[in-house]
């Protein structure tokens, strides 16, 4: 049951970043959880495929009783993200405008707030955000059109300079406040988001098509005993299409030899699902619900905004499949946990590094550790059957890990139990 070759996949979200700023943040995390645990960790350099659409490079972890090797494959969207950003600041705001007013007449905004008030909030803050700048930009051009009256410029000739000082002033406070507000990203990832689920975007789904492919065939090939598909944030929906795409490519794929896991942490499945047109979507989550040969977990954690909390993405979106149910499961992570008490009242606050926490080290020991779970010797099903026990392994004595591997040893023949889950917050369990 223990691991010792392990794959992951990782999805990632709408993040223009890519593969140079992941890679130097896993290295460094990669650090930090080598020191909270006491054991070593090893990295090698990224090796892109010839396309340049995935990045891999290996994990060799080693602790006192347990090593592992990990192959993780970095799937690459940057260049397509990056071509969004670069469109013109106005396109991309009155496009934005006419996407956000369009959920709300047609009750997708209303949806979102019934399904978690804090991510309606953060999906409708840009919004807000270019309001309040546009007054401010308002104020600063009647200033200045009051100003050329004053001067005997006539009124017709003042209204026309206040007009354009407007623009010129809303268009360089967008662009000048970027880095402290997001504003014209997140507009941006609206954008997306609502044609990608309209099918608009037909790079992406070629793209996941691509992925799908690659996943069927590492399930086909590899000797690892576990291969984990990880989507965070908006790769959580990316990577069930993935896993679902796969799945009608070979039925047979979680039936090879290496377990296949989906691990959805952040997850945003709504900014889909919820959009009528998206039939074929929620068919797929419908098909990953009741596929037996596949397990899915859900990370889901109250403090981030980002993520729907606390949120079923089968019950959520309408879909029953009654008895034949057997994903996901749903685990809740409070953040609170894993961050040190000096530090949490500042963290709680940083809305993005919050969501990132979810992949990032933990300052504290816990049954959620996203480095254990790519390099820890526990099966992502058996982690999160027996948090107890999958925490005793990595900090316990002698004799208290020999008592959690036979913990996680009952485990591994079934599924986490509502009483195994409710160890972590019992609020959630209800939902799961």
């Amino acid at each position: 049951m223990r691991v010792q070759h392990r794959h992951i996949i990782y999805v990632q979200g709408y993040d223009p970043r890519g593969l140079a700023q992941y890679y130097r943040m896993f290295r460094t995390e990669l650090r930090k959880f080598s020191r909270l645990y006491q054991l070593t960790a090893s990295i090698s350099r990224p090796q892109s495929t010839p396309d340049g659409e995935t990045a891999s490079w290996t994990i060799e972890t080693k602790a006192g009783d347990w090593q592992t090797r990990t192959s993780y494959d970095f799937l690459r969207w940057e260049d397509l993200i990056q071509r969004d950003l670069a469109a013109p600041i106005w396109h991309t705001v009155f496009h934005a405008m006419w996407i956000y007013w369009r959920l709300v007449f047609n009750g997708t905004i209303a949806r979102f707030w019934k399904a978690h008030w804090r991510f309606a909030t953060f999906i409708s803050y840009p919004h807000f955000l270019l309001f309040n700048e546009a007054l401010w930009s308002l104020g600063i051009a009647f200033a200045f059109g009051k100003g050329l009256e004053a001067l005997g410029i006539p009124g017709l000739l003042s209204l026309a300079a206040a007009a354009a000082m407007f623009v010129a002033a809303l268009g360089a406070m967008l662009k000048y406040t970027e880095n402290l507000t997001y504003l014209l990203y997140l507009l941006s990832d609206t954008i997306w988001t609502w044609e990608f689920s309209h099918r608009q975007r037909p790079e992406w789904d070629e793209r996941i098509d691509r992925f799908a492919q690659y996943l069927a065939n590492v399930a086909r090939t590899s000797d690892a005993e576990e291969i984990v598909v990880v989507g965070h944030s908006s790769g959580s929906f990316l990577g069930a299409e993935i896993l679902a795409r796969a799945l009608k490519l070979d039925p047979a794929l979680g039936r090879h030899g290496p377990r296949i896991v989906l691990l959805t942490i952040g997850g945003n499945f709504p900014i889909v699902g919820f959009h009528a047109v998206s039939q074929d979507f929620r068919d797929h989550l419908r098909e990953l619900a009741i596929e037996p040969s596949i397990d899915w977990i859900d990370c889901q954690s109250r403090k981030d905004v980002m993520n729907f909390y606390p949120f079923d993405p089968i019950a959520g979106h309408g879909i029953d499949v009654g008895a034949a149910r057997r994903n996901p499961t749903i685990v809740p992570v409070r953040f609170r946990e894993i961050i040190k008490p000096e530090h949490y009242n500042l963290f709680r606050w940083k809305f993005f590094r919050v969501h990132f926490q979810f992949v990032m080290a933990n300052e504290l020991p816990h049954a959620y550790d996203f480095f254990m779970i790519v390099c820890g010797p526990i099966p992502l099903r058996e982690r999160m059957a027996r948090p107890e026990a999958a925490l005793a392994v990595a900090t316990g004595d002698a004799a208290a890990r020999e008592w959690a591997w036979k913990r996680l040893e009952t485990a591994a023949a079934g599924r986490a139990d509502a009483a195994d889950l409710g160890e972590m917050e019992p609020s959630a369990r209800r939902r799961g």
